[in-house]
């Protein structure tokens, strides 16, 4: 009897130290992924996904909890998402429009924040101030899923951010969204 308990007490104590051993060798830092290929998938199901690059930087927000609306107040549609992630110093990215109607498939340019339009904003983390596009730099997102049963949103984006406080140029490629809004 003694001879079993010692091999079993033998056998434990080896997968314990080859479990530790593959713990160790596992580096958890060490991306699985990189640039496009961190990017959730340009789906059109309502996956609650928001993925870009950032200067070439995967930006992703697969929480689903981002918040994302399209509603008809006083006769206008106004659209909003907003996604959070932590990349070269951007909190927050967020796409909207005012007064203006979402189409499928049309290549709509970011402009500045006014009615008809729609813009982008960046929201820097560490100096907490927002640029957002305007109508001298590159940008514009299609909209390639939109339906109303079930309120579903699908999308891609790209665009250019000058940050005002540093100078610095943020160039948002890649972006793609698939969410379900609120009405």
């Amino acid at each position: 009897m003694k001879k079993y308990l010692d091999l079993a007490r033998f056998i434990r104590t080896a997968i314990l130290l080859l479990a530790i051993t593959f713990l160790i060798a596992c580096d958890k830092d060490e991306p699985t992924c990189q640039g496009i290929d961190c990017l959730p998938p340009a789906t059109q199901t309502g996956a609650g996904t928001f993925g870009c690059l950032v200067n070439g930087v995967p930006y992703v927000d697969n929480s689903g909890r981002f918040n994302c609306f399209y509603q008809l107040l006083n006769g206008k549609y106004y659209f909003g998402i907003q996604a959070e992630d932590d990349v070269n110093n951007i909190a927050t990215i967020a796409i909207g429009s005012l007064s203006k109607e979402i189409l499928i498939g049309e290549i709509i340019p970011f402009n500045l924040r006014n009615d008809n339009e729609f813009y982008a904003l960046l929201d820097f983390s560490t100096l907490q101030q927002a640029g957002s596009t305007n109508n001298l730099e590159d940008g514009f997102i299609t909209f390639t899923k939109f339906t109303t049963n079930p309120n579903i949103v699908s999308a891609t984006f790209e665009f250019k951010i000058k940050n005002p406080s540093t100078g610095v140029v943020y160039e948002i490629t890649k972006g793609r969204l698939d969410a379900k809004f609120t009405q």
